[in-house]
Protein backbone atom coordinates (compact mmCIF):
# COMPACT_ATOMS: atom_id res chain seq x y z
CA UNK A 1 0.00 0.00 0.00
CA UNK A 2 2.77 1.82 -0.13
CA UNK A 3 4.65 3.82 -2.76
CA UNK A 4 7.09 6.36 -2.61
CA UNK A 5 10.21 6.97 -3.72
CA UNK A 6 12.87 10.24 -3.02
CA UNK A 7 12.17 12.05 -6.73
CA UNK A 8 8.23 12.41 -5.24
CA UNK A 9 7.02 15.91 -4.93
CA UNK A 10 3.17 15.17 -4.24
CA UNK A 11 2.88 12.93 -1.05
CA UNK A 12 -0.34 11.94 -0.07
CA UNK A 13 -0.96 10.64 3.59
CA UNK A 14 -4.42 8.61 3.47
CA UNK A 15 -6.11 6.41 6.58
CA UNK A 16 -5.31 2.58 5.29
CA UNK A 17 -6.50 0.17 3.22
CA UNK A 18 -10.37 -1.07 2.24
CA UNK A 19 -10.79 -4.35 1.45
CA UNK A 20 -10.53 -3.80 -2.24
CA UNK A 21 -7.62 -2.16 -1.98
CA UNK A 22 -6.30 -4.99 0.62
CA UNK A 23 -7.06 -7.23 -2.05
CA UNK A 24 -5.82 -5.61 -5.07
CA UNK A 25 -2.43 -4.65 -3.37
CA UNK A 26 -3.40 -0.84 -5.36
CA UNK A 27 -3.57 2.46 -3.43
CA UNK A 28 -6.98 4.07 -4.10
CA UNK A 29 -7.73 1.13 -6.40
CA UNK A 30 -11.57 1.90 -5.39
CA UNK A 31 -14.23 4.50 -5.72
CA UNK A 32 -12.26 6.70 -3.42
CA UNK A 33 -9.27 6.81 -5.45
CA UNK A 34 -11.40 7.59 -8.58
CA UNK A 35 -12.81 10.71 -6.58
CA UNK A 36 -9.29 11.39 -5.09
CA UNK A 37 -8.24 11.57 -8.67
CA UNK A 38 -10.66 13.56 -9.79
CA UNK A 39 -10.37 16.19 -7.28
CA UNK A 40 -6.64 16.39 -7.84
CA UNK A 41 -6.79 16.84 -11.57
CA UNK A 42 -4.48 14.32 -12.93
CA UNK A 43 -4.77 11.02 -14.77
CA UNK A 44 -4.39 7.63 -13.27
CA UNK A 45 -1.19 7.38 -14.60
CA UNK A 46 0.38 10.74 -13.02
CA UNK A 47 -1.06 9.38 -9.74
CA UNK A 48 0.40 6.55 -9.72
CA UNK A 49 4.04 7.44 -11.03
CA UNK A 50 5.98 7.11 -8.23
CA UNK A 51 8.19 9.10 -9.45
CA UNK A 52 6.25 12.33 -9.01
CA UNK A 53 3.55 10.89 -6.15
CA UNK A 54 4.31 9.16 -3.18
CA UNK A 55 1.38 7.63 -0.91
CA UNK A 56 1.91 6.62 2.43
CA UNK A 57 -0.75 5.69 4.29
CA UNK A 58 -0.94 5.82 8.18
CA UNK A 59 -1.85 1.95 8.87
CA UNK A 60 -0.17 -0.56 6.03
CA UNK A 61 -3.04 -3.16 6.25
CA UNK A 62 -6.53 -3.52 6.37
CA UNK A 63 -7.66 -2.64 10.12
CA UNK A 64 -10.83 -4.58 9.59
CA UNK A 65 -14.58 -3.53 9.69
CA UNK A 66 -16.45 -1.84 12.70
CA UNK A 67 -20.18 -0.68 12.76
CA UNK A 68 -20.30 2.12 10.20
CA UNK A 69 -17.46 1.38 8.38
CA UNK A 70 -13.50 0.45 8.31
CA UNK A 71 -12.18 0.46 11.57
CA UNK A 72 -8.92 3.16 12.20
CA UNK A 73 -5.48 2.09 11.20
CA UNK A 74 -3.20 0.75 13.43
CA UNK A 75 -2.06 3.25 15.32
CA UNK A 76 1.20 1.25 15.96
CA UNK A 77 2.13 1.71 12.09
CA UNK A 78 2.80 5.76 11.63
CA UNK A 79 4.50 6.40 14.98
CA UNK A 80 6.94 3.03 13.69
CA UNK A 81 7.50 4.41 10.05
CA UNK A 82 6.39 7.15 8.91
CA UNK A 83 9.56 9.35 10.09
CA UNK A 84 12.07 7.30 8.45
CA UNK A 85 9.64 6.80 5.47
CA UNK A 86 9.06 10.31 5.06
CA UNK A 87 12.88 10.77 5.62
CA UNK A 88 13.78 9.21 2.78
CA UNK A 89 11.30 12.22 0.82
CA UNK A 90 13.75 14.93 0.39
CA UNK A 91 11.64 16.35 -3.04
CA UNK A 92 8.11 16.60 -1.57
CA UNK A 93 6.91 20.40 -2.04
CA UNK A 94 3.07 19.53 -1.25
CA UNK A 95 1.54 17.04 1.63
CA UNK A 96 -2.33 16.33 1.10
CA UNK A 97 -3.70 14.76 4.68
CA UNK A 98 -6.49 12.81 3.56
CA UNK A 99 -9.02 12.17 6.37
CA UNK A 100 -8.80 12.68 10.31
CA UNK A 101 -6.69 10.34 11.30
CA UNK A 102 -3.97 11.85 9.27
CA UNK A 103 -4.77 15.07 10.04
CA UNK A 104 -4.88 14.55 13.90
CA UNK A 105 -1.34 12.97 13.59
CA UNK A 106 0.27 15.48 11.59
CA UNK A 107 -1.71 18.46 12.60
CA UNK A 108 -1.63 17.51 16.36
CA UNK A 109 -2.69 21.13 17.50
CA UNK A 110 -6.04 20.76 15.53
CA UNK A 111 -6.90 17.72 17.43
CA UNK A 112 -10.08 19.32 18.84
CA UNK A 113 -11.06 20.62 15.89
CA UNK A 114 -13.64 19.01 13.61
CA UNK A 115 -12.63 18.12 10.49
CA UNK A 116 -14.82 20.53 8.76
CA UNK A 117 -12.67 23.05 10.54
CA UNK A 118 -9.34 21.83 10.03
CA UNK A 119 -10.40 21.76 5.94
CA UNK A 120 -12.27 24.82 6.08
CA UNK A 121 -8.73 26.59 7.01
CA UNK A 122 -6.62 24.69 4.46
CA UNK A 123 -5.05 28.24 3.55
CA UNK A 124 -3.15 28.61 6.74
CA UNK A 125 -1.53 25.19 5.96
CA UNK A 126 -1.43 25.74 2.08
CA UNK A 127 0.63 25.48 0.21
CA UNK A 128 2.43 22.91 1.71
CA UNK A 129 -0.18 20.97 3.66
CA UNK A 130 -3.52 20.67 2.27
CA UNK A 131 -6.35 18.74 4.99
CA UNK A 132 -8.74 16.87 2.43
CA UNK A 133 -12.18 15.13 3.96
CA UNK A 134 -12.11 11.19 2.61
CA UNK A 135 -13.71 10.79 -0.82
CA UNK A 136 -15.31 7.93 0.46
CA UNK A 137 -18.93 7.79 -1.00
CA UNK A 138 -20.10 7.98 2.49
CA UNK A 139 -19.08 11.31 2.26
CA UNK A 140 -21.12 12.93 0.11
CA UNK A 141 -23.64 14.14 2.14
CA UNK A 142 -20.22 15.99 3.97
CA UNK A 143 -19.59 17.24 0.35
CA UNK A 144 -23.30 18.43 0.02
CA UNK A 145 -23.29 20.83 3.16
CA UNK A 146 -19.69 21.68 2.88
CA UNK A 147 -20.24 23.41 -1.19
CA UNK A 148 -16.83 25.82 -0.64
CA UNK A 149 -14.88 22.98 -0.75
CA UNK A 150 -15.23 21.80 -4.63
CA UNK A 151 -16.11 25.46 -5.08
CA UNK A 152 -13.25 27.29 -3.52
CA UNK A 153 -10.80 24.67 -2.40
CA UNK A 154 -10.60 22.40 -5.37
CA UNK A 155 -9.87 25.03 -8.21
CA UNK A 156 -6.64 26.17 -5.37
CA UNK A 157 -6.17 22.58 -4.71
CA UNK A 158 -5.42 21.64 -7.95
CA UNK A 159 -3.64 24.45 -9.65
CA UNK A 160 -0.91 23.48 -7.04
CA UNK A 161 -1.10 19.87 -7.91
CA UNK A 162 -0.70 21.30 -11.43
CA UNK A 163 2.08 23.50 -10.48
CA UNK A 164 4.50 21.05 -8.30
CA UNK A 165 4.42 18.08 -10.83
CA UNK A 166 4.72 20.77 -13.44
Amino acid sequence: MLRATDTAKLLIIGQAPGTRVHASGVPWDDPSGARLRAWLGISDAQFYDEQQVAIVPMGFCYPGRGKSGDLPPDPRCAPRWHQEILGALGQVKMTLLVGQYAQRYYLPETRSQTLTARVREWPQYSPQIWPLPHPSPRNNIWLARNTWFEGELLPQLQDRVRDVLA
